[in-house]
């Protein structure tokens, strides 16, 4: 069989690098996304290592024409006729340290254009080359995952606390579902995610769960996604979270 194609974006560090290390491992060939790609050293270590399976790609997620020249990239590295098998939008970003008071115009900006806007956009500019769903030949349809949070969960906020993050990861919530109503005619999955509290540079390194640990069980989460079945928030244990 021919490798599963997989699209990954904020892959230079963290999750998204964690994400690339383990779909290469299980044998898929990665198109891996980030801003700059030139700094990226432990991705493009990666690259060397996996030859043809491995392409490293500029893309600020936030920005239109950024994802538009990514969409165009893709058509030059991927044959006509080859699908994406699975789309993990990952990328986001975290504005620390905000203060009732002091919250600014351009983080909510920021965090709504990078968590919340782009990864839904780039989902619907990326959508035709997802893979549908063919019954008769035993194939099922990509899958798309979206990277979301627990902070993302009105119900169970009890703190003021991180709101450009929570409020854009909320919105992210509301649109994966509605991307999530677009692609099941075509068997697309869709599948919203919290990776726990993951050590990575924005999780830090006394967080509780390990980043390969948390890609592994996102993993499993996205593997048993079913287009046919109502979206749910879960984290990466599979535990479902309350919107």
């Amino acid at each position: 069989m021919d490798p599963c194609i997989a699209v990954v974006t904020g892959a230079n560090r963290g999750l998204g690098l964690e994400f690339v290390r383990q779909l290469l491992a299980r044998g898929d060939r990665v198109l891996a996304a980030c801003r700059q790609p030139g700094k990226a050293s432990s991705l493009n270590a990666l690259a060397g290592d996996h030859p043809g399976r491995l392409h490293v790609l500029p893309l600020d997620v936030a920005n239109e024409a950024s994802r538009t020249a990514f969409a165009r990239e893709l058509a030059l590295v991927l044959d006509d006729d080859a699908r994406i098998d699975l789309m993990v939008n990952n990328a986001g970003a975290l504005h620390s340290g905000e203060r009732w008071g002091q919250v600014r115009e351009s983080a909510l900006d920021d965090s709504f254009r990078t968590n919340a806007i782009g990864p839904f956009l780039l989902t619907q500019a990326l959508a035709p080359r997802l893979a549908d769903a063919c019954p008769e030949q035993g194939r099922r349809g990509g899958k798309v995952a979206f990277v979301s949070t627990v902070m993302a969960s009105i119900g169970t906020r009890r703190e003021f606390r991180s709101p450009s993050y929570c409020a854009s990861k909320a919105a992210l919530d509301m649109l994966a579902v509605q991307a999530a109503h677009a692609l099941a005619a075509r068997g697309i999955a869709v599948a919203l995610l919290h990776p726990g509290w993951a050590q990575t540079d924005m999780g830090g390194d006394g967080a509780d769960v390990t980043a390969a640990d948390s890609v592994a069980g996102l993993l499993r989460q996205v593997d048993a996604t079913d287009a046919s079945k109502p979206l749910q928030l879960r984290d990466w244990r599979g535990e479902t979270i309350a919107w």
